[in-house]
């Protein structure tokens, strides 16, 4: 039940979105910002966790989940180090997604021949 449930939940998000690509005039740019913006509001209400409970990589996987991580890495900074972990916290929980993003995408621009679009 629980890849049903990341496979259906996840795929809900990802439609959710597509849809809001399509029927809005707003940059991908934007919306990816909204959704990670989404999930550290939900996330700082206490929404997001127990969806995460119930969807598992369904709900972390997508742009709301770095904002829930995001968010859960500044809380915990803020409880060990005061204010100065309101710009620790995000960064050292999401270190390695970023550092991988980087990586991986660098790697496949050598693979690749990038170009903009015409």
């Amino acid at each position: 039940m629980e890849f049903f449930n990341a496979f259906w939940i996840g795929g809900l998000i990802c439609a959710l979105v597509q849809i809001l690509m399509d029927k809005t005039k707003l940059m991908p740019g934007r919306i990816m910002v909204l959704l990670v913006c989404t999930g550290a509001v939900l996330s700082a209400v206490g929404i997001y966790p127990k969806f995460v409970d119930l969807a598992g990589a369904g709900a972390t996987v997508p742009l709301l989940g770095f904002g829930n991580l995001l968010f859960d890495g500044v809380k915990e900074a803020v409880k060990e180090e005061g204010f100065i972990g309101i710009f620790l916290g995000g960064l050292k929980t999401t270190a390695v997604g970023i550092s991988g993003a980087l990586i991986f995408g660098y790697l496949a621009s050598l693979i690749f021949n990038p170009r903009m679009k015409k």
